[in-house]
């Protein structure tokens, strides 16, 4: 069993316009990352399925999916949230996105993979049950987590967001669903100023700006680690974002390479613990273009080891 490295083409098609953030650009930078690092030359890429509306509804509400279907448009971009645009290329974009998260739990539940990486875009962990948001149209982790309890009845999920931002559609799809320990570290006030206390599984770690790596690892050893152990989670999501970096002008953290190989090894070990090493990890934010390839380049090392 190996690493994966799932992406797709069309998820460097989606573009919201020239000064938008959340750009194609974002997944040159990680493949040009591992080039100059070698590892691309010895892991296994694939290329990501698509997901269908059966797997979109797993998640979301159906009349969420099928207005997002009938507002795809054929030329300009359409406004779906302020901050989230869809253009002829979106749709596509999104279902390889939410696809190659499917087809990751195919992978390490069929045993031929045991960790995955998900190089794709549109994100997904600002996506609620019937609501795009910050740059998210469909919620591509908890795709994932949804099809995994669906299909291969999984009780125990472990979902782990590093993003500086709250992955609030997460919280939201999942916060009655004991079945799912979220846990979820972010920028506090920030984007989207909509965060609650949690319940006893979903477990929120707000953050004021300037933290640094040392408090992120000690919070998250206090607050997250052992009942990560306690939960034993057959298997691990994390939503990967690296906008924390201090290099990344969209938030105001200043957490480094290490601070993301760190969190990944830590996870890596409960995951050996409880789940035969079975990890899937998918791209979120991180828009400083350099200091997202290298923050990949450490997390996905940190897997393989």
């Amino acid at each position: 069993m190996s690493f994966v490295f799932i992406s797709h083409p069309s998820c460097g098609l989606h573009d919201m316009g020239n000064e938008h953030p959340e750009s194609p650009a974002r997944l040159h930078a990680i493949n040009d990352r591992l080039i100059a690092s070698g590892l691309d030359f010895v892991i296994d890429k694939q290329q990501a399925m698509k997901a269908n509306k059966q797997h979109l509804y797993l998640a979301h509400a159906k009349q969420y999916v099928d207005e997002v279907f009938a507002k795809a448009p054929q030329q300009g971009r359409v406004e779906l949230d302020p901050d989230t645009f869809m253009a002829p290329p979106s749709l596509e974009a999104a279902l390889y996105a939410a696809g190659a998260n499917v087809m990751a739990v195919d992978l390490v539940m069929q045993g031929k993979a045991e960790q995955v990486f998900c190089a794709v875009r549109p994100p997904g962990h600002h996506a609620e049950k019937d609501q795009a948001m910050g740059f998210c149209i469909f919620n591509n982790i908890a795709v994932a987590a949804c099809y995994a309890m669906a299909e291969y009845g999984l009780a125990r999920i472990a979902i782990v967001d590093f993003d500086v931002h709250h992955g609030n559609g997460t919280e939201n799809i999942f916060f009655d669903d004991p079945r799912v320990l979220f846990c979820s570290s972010f920028e506090s006030p920030f984007y989207p100023y909509n965060v609650g206390p949690g319940n006893e599984h979903i477990l929120n770690l707000p953050l004021p700006a300037g933290t640094y790596g040392d408090e992120f690892m000690q919070k998250i050893t206090e607050q997250w680690l052992e009942k990560l152990d306690a939960f034993a989670p057959q298997l691990i999501l994390i939503s990967a974002g690296f906008d924390g970096h201090y290099e990344d002008e969209m938030a105001h953290f200043n957490l480094v390479e290490t601070d993301y190989h760190w969190i990944t090894a830590e996870l890596k070990k409960i995951a050996n613990k409880h789940s035969q090493g079975k990890m899937i990890s998918t791209l979120e934010g991180g828009y400083a273009l350099s200091a997202l390839g290298r923050s990949v380049t450490v997390h996905i090392k940190a897997m393989m080891e």
